[in-house]
Parts: structure tokens; C-alpha cells; sequence
């Protein structure tokens, strides 16, 4: 049997196979501590799943048209109405089975051989390798710690050739937590207004999980608003990853493209998850207030403990519920057995040694670092980093 060489382009998510990893430890009795999936640890707020029970009582169960149920979009443009003062109609939504095939039907839809597409480092790990599905070429633009793993507006237009066709960024970032403000924001903009081909793809599935203040889209901006695609979701901001709810928002041309490319893939998302998506988005939002501040708290007493582990260097999230610490202090070091080359051998070692899963840099473009998500609760996060402590005090 000979497989399609599309298989050889790209990687599997290292994040699900740490995942997968932990899994088979506990099936055989280990207790391993998740701290390796960006997933909220709450359930879905009662008023969604009401909404979603009333929609089978109601016999929403047949073929959803492609783009999503009209009061779907409509919820969605209320949405960005209401929290980003932004104005879309409902033909610039198409409603994807999550964020991630939101993000696939963009990239597909823009991106063409040989096309090169500018993201900065740290990345979400999905975002390279759906460039590379779609045979563009990925130009990472290397961010710093000092620097809040935020790109600066020089580093940007030096990074933009004639081959440049988009930019692909997150804020808040998924693993670094950085979030941009306005006027970080608006120093990237001065840039594309120069180079009017550039589509910018920004996804803002962290948006209610911020922790500086309001949360600032790129499409703000009015004149370079025809070139955005916002790309955001249900599962991190309302505790909705299982129901696979995602969309864009976008000019009606890459509406119609990302239309077109999922009528043959997935079509048309659960019906019952979208009549759950129009509750979520335009009734109560305490629930996903509440679990931001919990996550704050989390975040509080995460820093705290990576204080007391030697050789850990992390600056502070400004959003999402992960940190994302410099552990090259450890590469070199062995405990008699394993010796710790990269991120990947160090995530490995506290998972045979400390029970504790994470993510190495490496599948974030940043192999100095590894991701370790706070979206657990506040006793296993303390028990992790106990495990850490003890694991990481062996390694000389």
C-alpha cells in the first residue's frame, strides 16, 4: 500500500500526543497530572446545555447549510458588535466544526504553492502545519521573552517579501500568553498599509481569557478590516471544546471561498451544538467571567510556585491559561540515567519521573521552552509543581 505523500508535509500535533502519552500511563495505573491540554477544566454553563436540550426536543436534528444557521451568524455579528464594536453581516460568517477547521479553511482558501506565510514564534503547534498541507512556505518571525513574545513593527516589514501572502498570529498567544495592546496593534498595521496584498489571519479564540483588560481585534482598524480574518470559537471562552464550534469573520470573497472548501469537507456543523452556540453568545456571560477569574488565581499561584524551581525562567501571561517557561538552565543535566538535550527530553522526564504531562517548545517554534497549561484544578496544579520540584532536584 503506497500513501499519499501529503502525509510526509506535516506533523502530528505534539499536544495530542503528550496527551495520548498520559492516557496510556493512567490505563495502566499511573497518576499522571494533565498539565499538557488547553482545555478548560469547567463544564459547559447550564443555560447553553438547556438551550441545547430544547433544540433535539425540537427535532433540530437534520442537514445545517454550510455557512451555519442564519441565527447562528446573526448571534456571532452580535457578538462582535457588542464586545469588539465591530460590524459584519451574516454573509461574512462561516459557522466550522471548531476553530481549527476555521483556521484550515483560511489557510487553504489563501495560501497556494510556494506562498509564504509570516507567523511569530512561539505558535499555536496546528498553524505550520496547515501551512504546509497547503504547500506554502512558513517564515517564523522569532520573538523574545524580554520582548512579552510579542514581534515588533521593524521585525515585521523585514521579514516581508514579494513572496508574503499572509501574516498568522494569535492574542492572546497560544503557548506565551502574550496579548497585544492597541497600539502594539497599530504599529503592525502601519506596516501592512504598505503592503495591500497581505491577508492577516488573527485568531482570537483566548479573547475572554485575558487578563490585562479589554481585549483588542487587529480588524479594528478600518481600512485594512477588508483584509482580515478573524478567526474565534466557542470552546476556550464558554467550556465548549467538545461541541466543535467555531467561525470566521471575513469579507465576503474568503466567506465564499472558506464556504466552498468546507461544502466538500464537513459541510454544514451540528445543528444542536449551533442552536447551543446562538445561547452562548448572545445571553449570559457571568459563567465565562468567573472562569477567567479563576484562571487569574490559577495564574497567581502558578507564578509563585515556578519561582521555587531553580533554573525555570517565565514571564507572566497577559492571557490564556498557560506558562510558557525557558528551561534550557536543565539542558546538559542528567540524573544518572536520562540526560536532558532538549524540551522534548525534558518533558518526557517528568513525565516517566514526575507524572506530570507538558508540551516542548519544539512544537511551538521555540525549542528553549515548554508550555505547561493552569487549566486543572488549583490542587493538581499544586501537586504538578511539587512533582517538578522534586524531579528537576535530581538533574545535576
Amino acid at each position: 500500500m503506497q500513501l499519499s505523500s501529503l502525509l510526509q508535509r506535516f506533523s502530528e500535533p505534539e499536544t495530542l500526543k503528550m496527551a495520548k502519552l498520559g492516557r496510556e500511563l493512567r490505563a495502566k495505573g499511573i497518576d499522571v497530572i494533565d498539565l499538557s491540554l488547553g482545555e478548560p477544566d469547567f463544564d459547559t454553563p447550564q443555560h447553553i446545555k438547556d438551550a441545547a436540550v430544547k433544540a433535539i426536543h425540537d427535532n433540530w436534528s437534520h442537514y445545517t447549510p454550510v455557512p451555519g444557521f442564519l441565527d447562528l451568524r446573526e448571534a456571532v455579528c452580535t457578538k462582535l458588535k457588542r464586545d469588539n464594536d465591530l460590524d459584519y453581516k451574516p454573509e461574512n460568517i462561516i459557522v466550522s466544526t471548531g476553530a481549527k477547521q476555521s483556521l484550515a479553511n483560511a489557510i487553504l482558501a489563501l495560501v497556494d504553492e510556494n506562498d509564504e506565510v509570516l507567523i511569530p514564534t512561539p505558535y499555536w503547534v496546528t498553524y505550520s502545519e496547515l501551512v504546509k498541507i497547503a504547500r506554502g512556505r512558513v517564515v517564523e518571525i522569532k520573538t523574545k521573552a524580554t520582548d512579552g513574545f510579542k514581534i515588533t513593527p521593524g521585525q515585521l516589514e523585514a521579514a516581508i517579501t514579494p513572496h508574503t501572502n499572509v501574516f498568522l498570529f494569535s492574542s492572546p498567544c497560544n503557548p506565551s500568553g502574550a496579548f497585544y495592546s492597541k497600539a502594539e496593534l497599530e504599529g503592525l498595521v502601519n506596516v501592512f498599509r504598505k503592503y495591500p496584498n497581505i491577508t492577516i489571519i488573527s485568531d482570537e479564540i483566548y479573547e475572554y481569557i485575558n487578563f490585562v483588560g479589554k481585549h483588542e481585534s487587529i480588524a479594528q482598524f478600518d481600512d485594512i478590516k477588508e483584509r482580515v480574518v478573524i478567526v474565534n470559537g466557542l470552546s476556550k471562552g464558554f467550556a465548549m471544546t467538545g461541541w466543535r464550534l467555531g467561525y470566521i469573520a471575513a469579507n465576503t470573497e474568503i466567506a465564499k471561498a472558506c464556504e466552498k472548501l468546507q461544502g466538500q469537507f464537513t459541510s454544514g456543523t451540528c445543528s444542536i451544538a449551533q442552536k447551543a452556540g446562538v445561547a452562548a453568545l448572545t445571553t449570559d456571560l457571568r459563567p465565562s467571567i468567573e472562569m477567567t477569574e479563576e484562571f487569574t488565581r490559577r495564574r497567581k499561584r502558578v507564578l509563585e510556585l515556578i519561582k521555587d524551581v531553580p533554573g525555570l525562567v517565565c514571564t507572566e501571561p497577559d492571557g490564556a491559561f498557560y506558562i510558557f517557561p525557558d528551561i534550557s538552565y536543565y539542558f546538559g543535566k542528567s540524573d544518572g540515567q536520562t540526560v536532558i538535550h532538549t524540551s522534548g527530553d525534558f518533558c518526557m522526564y517528568l513525565l516517566n519521573n514526575a507524572n506530570v504531562s507538558s508540551v516542548m517548545g519544539e512544537a511551538f517554534g521555540d525549542p528553549a521552552c515548554v508550555r505547561f497549561s493552569f487549566a486543572n484544578s488549583m490542587t493538581n496544579i499544586e501537586r504538578a509543581w511539587a512533582r517538578i520540584k522534586e524531579a528537576l532536584a535530581k538533574l545535576k
